[in-house]
């Protein structure tokens, strides 16, 4: 960032604008922070009007330090002007903390959730962020759930190490910690990419003569996919030579996230015949199968060790995108992989 980067900078979403906290700002800033329902999991607060005041006066110095050492931002409704709470990110040695509290009469309307976008936005892609954290009171459900929203990673829990919710009983509180790391950043934005690329499926399609002289594919399956579960349809075909199977491979037709890490191609060669591009072969039969149903590219995975996957992209002219970190969500990280070579490759 060059030093006219370095002064506060106004962020802004769809609906809302973050801006400098200004001293007039004392009535709409001290509605939230003196509100009991709306700190119950804070570890500050309700504040008396000396101590908004102080914060407001701390937000504004803040703003002016050169470098900035905490972005305090007040989070205004652009459509009324409304003040509605504030929210802020900490950089600090390339990592960051980012922090939000809203107004109660404004919660449930998804402002957590387009505030945390552009705090991760800004601290990613201009101040140069590897790793961005948040906490919250493990109780603190509407707050973690925004963290989630945001495609933060839950990295832990941790009993009696925060302050205890207000009126509670309790000497210590558990603290829930989320993170992001850049690289996580760039993938939500390339699974956002490809889940917008064409994909049509009104049907499956009557399947032409697949071979190229020396393999042919035999369809062995048509799924239907299934909307609620996120399973796309696709197909699952037999590689055979001659009347021999040899081995598998299946197609699946469209694009989510849990795709972007398994692929729209899977395939596997028994032993006896590896190592003489069949492989290979039979993903270029199943090519027109995927530009019937409108798709330009698709995505192969495989296992960061499996070298011989490797090469069957490599020979297909598919470009290496990235090696990513598998989510615990996924099924491949369910049966035993961590990480997964994602490559693409261009059909058109």
């Amino acid at each position: 960032m060059d030093c006219e980067d370095l002064k506060m900078k106004t962020l802004e979403t769809k609906r809302l604008m973050l801006r400098k906290f200004k001293e007039d700002d004392f009535a709409a800033a001290h509605s939230y922070a003196s509100c009991a329902e709306n700190i119950l999991y804070m570890p500050w607060g309700p504040n008396s009007e000396s101590e908004t005041r102080e914060f407001i006066a701390r937000s504004i110095a803040s703003a002016e330090k050169h470098p900035i050492d905490n972005y305090e931002y007040a989070v205004v409704v652009k459509k009324t002007g409304a003040l509605i709470g504030g929210c802020g990110i900490s950089p600090s040695g390339g990592q960051a903390m980012l922090g939000w509290c809203l107004h109660r009469d404004h919660w449930r309307n998804g402002y957590g959730t387009e505030l945390g976008f552009a705090l991760l936005k800004f601290g990613f892609e201009e101040l140069g962020l590897r790793r961005i954290t948040a906490f919250c009171h493990a109780e603190n459900i509407g707050s973690y759930r925004v963290m989630e929203k945001i495609g933060m990673r839950r990295e832990g829990l941790f009993l009696e190490d925060h302050s205890p919710k207000k009126l509670s009983a309790e000497k210590y509180g558990d603290k829930l910690v989320y993170a992001m790391l850049k690289d996580e950043w760039d993938i939500q934005k390339e699974i956002a990419y490809y889940n917008a690329l064409p994909a049509k499926f009104d049907g499956f399609i009557d399947l032409p003569e697949l071979s190229d002289g020396v393999i042919h594919l035999v369809c062995t399956a048509k799924n239907p996919g299934d909307a609620e579960k996120k399973l796309v349809p696709g197909y699952d075909f037999a590689i055979c030579k001659g009347s021999e199977k040899i081995g598998g491979i299946n197609l699946r037709i469209g694009y989510t996230d849990g795709l972007y890490y398994g692929g729209q191609i899977g395939y596997g060669i028994e032993e006896k015949h590896r190592g003489n591009g069949y492989a290979g072969r039979a993903c270029r039969l199943i090519a027109p199968v995927a530009r019937a149903h409108g798709m330009i590219k698709l995505l192969v995975t495989n296992d960061h060790a499996n070298a011989a996957s490797r090469r069957v992209c490599e020979k297909l002219g598919a470009r290496f995108v990235r090696l990513a970190r598998l989510p615990e969500w996924h099924n491949l990280y369910q049966k035993g992989r961590r990480l997964s070579n994602i490559y693409e490759w261009s059909i058109e």
